[in-house]
């Protein structure tokens, strides 16, 4: 019995994160230029980088229309809400696209460096993996903010 391939190194085990993604994420999270950042994999350069940015006035769904319906993504949202004792909040959501039509090598490239990823983005407050738009329903992040 043959394992040829197996001790291959694995690609995305060594998945770095562009110093312009972890600069996008502060600027979300601390000074609130953006609403979203959408993320991809570059396998030609071996990291994690940033390619799309959503602006302060954009919807949620702008940001759900922003996301590939056949590829993966890691994203970030910053979902600002009302609280019961009429608080302002924002509570920072990072979202794992994973659609069921991506390739089989792109959700396993995303499933793998996911967790190095998400360790660089400090100050989330809740992750969703979603592999169909009704995963991540406006409701869905409503429910985890409260």
């Amino acid at each position: 019995m043959s394992f040829r391939g197996l001790s291959r190194p694995n690609a995305s085990c060594a998945m770095g994160v562009s110093d312009d993604s972890k600069n996008t994420f502060m600027e979300l999270q601390r000074k609130k230029v953006h609403r979203y950042v959408i993320f991809k994999v570059d396998e030609k350069k071996r990291e994690v980088v940033v390619e799309k940015i959503g602006g302060p006035a954009e919807s949620y769904d702008d940001f759900v229309a922003a996301l590939p319906e056949n590829d993966c993504r890691y994203a970030v949202y910053d979902f600002d809400f009302v609280t019961s004792e009429n608080c302002q909040k924002s509570k920072i959501f990072f979202i794992a696209w994973s659609p069921s039509t991506s390739r089989i090598r792109a959700k396993m490239l995303y499933a793998t460096s996911k967790d190095r990823f998400r360790r660089e983005l400090d100050g989330i407050h809740y992750e969703i993996q979603a592999t169909d738009p009704s995963e991540m329903d406006l409701e869905v992040l409503r429910d985890r903010a409260h």
